[in-house]
């Protein structure tokens, strides 16, 4: 059974940092892509940052602030984010690149950005 488990958020002001967490199992982790992804109310799922095997990719909105990591021996993922801004706000989640795990979404991990 493949799961996720995304941690970290919080309430923030524009400006502050978080740092979010994932971890996964069910699955052979190292061997994927993987990606940020975040949903606001009334939108759809945005792709936020990935990281493959020998780099990472951002949405434009994020370049420069956010950096994407991963640790393959703990199944763990993470995502770094500075500089936060109000338009940021949303729930991140975590998933497969390009074709995510549709039936293994986790509850994400809400980031609110807000003075």
């Amino acid at each position: 059974q493949v799961q996720f488990v995304e941690s970290g958020g919080g309430l923030v002001q524009p400006g502050g940092s978080l740092t979010l967490s994932c971890t996964a199992s069910g699955f052979a982790f190292s061997v994927y892509a993987m990606s940020w992804y975040r949903q606001t109310p009334g939108t759809a799922r945005e792709l936020v940052a990935t990281v493959g095997f020998t780099g990472a990719d951002y949405a434009d909105s994020v370049k420069d602030r956010f950096t994407i990591s991963r640790d393959n021996s703990r199944n763990m993922m993470f995502l770094q984010m500075n500089n936060l801004k109000i338009e940021d706000t949303a729930v991140y989640y975590c998933n497969r690149y390009r074709s995510p795990f549709n039936d293994a979404w986790g509850q994400g991990t809400q980031v609110t950005v807000s003075s």
